[in-house]
């Protein structure tokens, strides 16, 4: 007779009863007088407890090793002795769906980079790991809603582009049928392409591409991320608003769905930040860096990551809040389509958003005025013969717009208190790796 699959976090309700249990051999304890197999599949463990009797299934038991697929069939049975759930499984049969190889290349005290070898095993032997990907999941569900629930479409844009997009210097080139082609680092002219197009909210979640020789523990050669426009804006400030409001909204999805889970498994409290976020300019947060002692190797324009870390610190202590808006970037370190306000020239209508001293989005409002995009290009020595395409999108009444991207394995990272964003992705791309 065969038995519907029962998932472990289930068996509660079929004490009594025999069912079958699909998952992987977890660990065996192979004792003189009993066998105990504990039973692993994504919803939790189970233990197998069998008398030996010189039997049949004392020998496929004995036979079993870690990490084999396997679908036991047996008693449910209450079992308060048992850690785990207070449950056994008397079994009565043993089907090895898949036996694994042994020994396993992997165990629980392999360094990261060789279980991203072998990525797949390792993701499913960490319940920490299979939990990360359903927050990610829940995450993405939330921002969609919130983007939804504001009248967004959600387009895909190409990520082969004719021409090298916003710097040149960091896109990836590769042969298209005899001419080259670039792999986008961005989908950011084509969502302003997408806004000139008459739609009014834009969102897109997709693949980006940086050819950045980096190594650090925040970088990755290709990653998703969460980008937005909108049209008819009053200015900045109404971007920074849409984003703090999805934010806040998909974070308490995560926080409401696996909250326990994600303080069992990572330690970290998922807290639902209230909005609005704390803002601040860029010539404001380095005057405060600059008087607790903060001093840059060379006089940055920028915030380096240890004034990145600086700052948030001392906005959590002022305010309390995890998140902070830094606003108001130098002209020489954005790009040449972030407007500048009239009253000062020499900084754009931008800001990066901090989250426990890590900047996970970068967003402006854009430039939507055809001469004056041309006059900013010429400023950063650019040339506009490339960007036509690009251009011609602001010749025919294309409205007032700004948008955001930002990386969701590093929403990812912070949020769960992960050390790299190697973590915080299912197979990781950085200079180094392009495997499995």
């Amino acid at each position: 007779m065969i038995h519907s699959r029962v998932h472990v976090s289930d068996l509660r309700e079929h004490v009594g009863h025999t069912v079958s249990v699909c998952g992987w051999v977890n660990t065996l304890r192979l004792q003189r007088k009993m066998q105990f197999v504990i039973v692993r599949d994504n919803t939790g463990m189970v233990q197998v407890t069998h008398t030996r009797d010189d039997g049949p299934l004392e020998a496929q038991l004995e036979a079993l090793a870690p990490e084999s697929a396997v679908r036991i069939t047996g008693r449910v049975v209450d079992a308060a002795q048992v850690k785990l759930g207070g449950l056994e499984i008397v079994p009565e049969s043993v089907e090895v769906l898949n036996p694994a190889a042994t020994p396993l290349p992997i165990d629980d005290h392999t360094g990261l980079e060789q279980r991203l070898d072998w990525r797949f095993l390792d993701v499913r032997r960490r319940p920490a790991t299979q939990l990360l990907f359903a927050v990610q999941t829940t995450l993405e569900q939330g921002m969609r809603e919130y983007a939804y629930a504001q009248g967004a479409t959600e387009m895909h844009t190409p990520k082969l582009m004719g021409t090298a997009s916003e710097s040149g210097a960091e896109v990836f080139k590769l042969g298209y049928f005899g001419r080259s082609a670039y792999l986008a680092q961005s989908p950011q002219f084509f969502k302003q392409m997408a806004i000139a197009a008459g739609v009014e909210k834009v969102f897109e979640i997709g693949p980006v591409f940086r050819a950045e020789p980096s190594f650090t523990s925040r970088h990755a050669t290709e990653f998703t991320g969460v980008d937005v426009e909108l049209a008819w804006i009053d200015g900045v400030e109404d971007v920074m608003a849409f984003e703090e409001q999805m934010l806040a909204h998909a974070i308490a999805k995560v926080a409401d769905l696996h909250g326990e889970a994600i303080a069992e498994h990572f330690g970290v409290q998922v807290t639902v930040p209230t909005t609005p976020f704390p803002r601040i300019t860029m010539a404001e947060a380095q005057e405060i860096l600059r008087k607790g002692g903060w001093d840059p190797e060379r006089a940055k324009e920028d915030l380096d990551p240890e004034g990145e870390r600086g700052i948030s610190a001392h906005i959590k202590e002022a305010t309390g809040h995890e998140f902070v808006f830094i606003t108001h970037y130098p002209v020489g370190i954005r790009p040449f389509y972030h407007m500048r306000p009239a009253d000062d020239p020499s900084v754009t209508l931008s800001f990066d958003l901090l989250w426990k001293g890590l900047e996970i989005t970068t967003g402006a409002q854009r430039e939507h005025r055809h001469d004056v995009l041309l006059k900013q290009a010429a400023d950063k020595g650019m040339s506009t013969e490339p960007m036509q395409d690009y251009l011609n999108a602001f010749r025919y009444g294309c409205p007032p717009h700004g948008g955001l991207g930002m990386g969701l394995g590093r929403v990812l990272m912070v949020m769960l208190g992960l050390a790299s964003i190697r973590e915080a992705t299912f197979l990781f791309r950085g200079p180094n790796r392009l495997t499995p």
